[in-house]
């Protein structure tokens, strides 16, 4: 596209917009020029530095979280053309027009774009999910990964927290306490870990409790959704199973 045909072309959103938790949400409309390379982000910036709405009208800058820029934080989670996703990696040359920007639904809104994602990281504490060290670091060297466990293990470590997976799945809602799918695949992931396999057991009596591995619905929307590519159904299935042994070798004592 030459420097004039890009001069003369506009990019227009559609954005959710909510002043506080208590009020309604309501859609406002804006119209930016289009510049190379631009990102809903750097779109969401331009508006921050003059907010005005595709009338011409001074409104309030539309607020959103972000930090990283480069799709490795998770805080820029948001609803993008009907799609939960990152705004970072989100370019406006791949996106239809107009852009519809909403905040994820899965989460309380603070404002506008800002959601809370407390629920989330609850779920991470409920299942424990770090390796305790207090008392461990002076003796020595822990037992080795092997290279296999470790490659995939990585894989799960790549986990955001941004809270997509919990967006897409249909059994995470306001009525229900369902952990999500990022909790049950952290699980997964400290139980493989040779020292955090020693609270191995209460991660598992917690997924065993109400909101825990029964809420999932084996929809798979969360493998699909995933910005990481992490096998969320695949850890799911795993935990499963050794939900299962667990409470087996309860039952017998073991």
């Amino acid at each position: 596209m030459s420097q004039t045909a890009a001069a003369s072309k506009s990019v227009k959103f559609i954005i959710t917009r909510q002043d506080n938790p208590e009020t309604k949400s309501y859609t406002e409309e804006f119209e930016l020029p289009y510049r190379p390379g631009m990102n809903v982000i750097s779109a969401l910036m331009e508006i921050q530095r003059n907010p005005k709405n595709a009338q011409g009208q001074t409104t309030a800058p539309v607020c959103w979280d972000s930090n990283c820029l480069e799709e490795v934080c998770g805080a820029c989670s948001m609803v993008i053309n009907g799609k939960p996703r990152q705004a970072c990696a989100a370019l406006i040359d791949k996106l239809e027009q107009p852009i519809r920007i909403q905040p994820m639904k899965t989460f309380p809104v603070v404002r506008d774009l800002v959601i809370d994602r407390s629920r989330m990281f609850t779920a991470l504490k409920r299942v424990k999910a770090w390796i305790p060290i207090d008392g461990t670091y002076d003796l020595g060297p822990g037992p080795k990964m092997a290279e296999k466990k470790r490659q995939w293990a990585y894989e799960l470590s790549k986990c955001m927290t941004c809270g997509v997976c919990l967006e897409a799945c249909p059994n995470v809602n306001e009525k229900t306490d369902f952990i999500g799918p990022a909790a049950i695949s952290q699980v997964r992931l400290f139980n493989a870990h040779p020292t955090g396999e020693m609270n191995k057991e209460e991660r598992l009596e917690a997924l065993m409790q109400d909101g825990g591995i029964e809420g999932c619905g084996n929809s798979q929307n969360c493998v699909r959704s995933c910005p990481k590519g992490i096998p969320l159904t695949t850890s799911i299935a795993e935990m499963n199973k050794d939900t299962t042994k667990h409470l087996f070798k309860r039952w017998l004592g073991v």
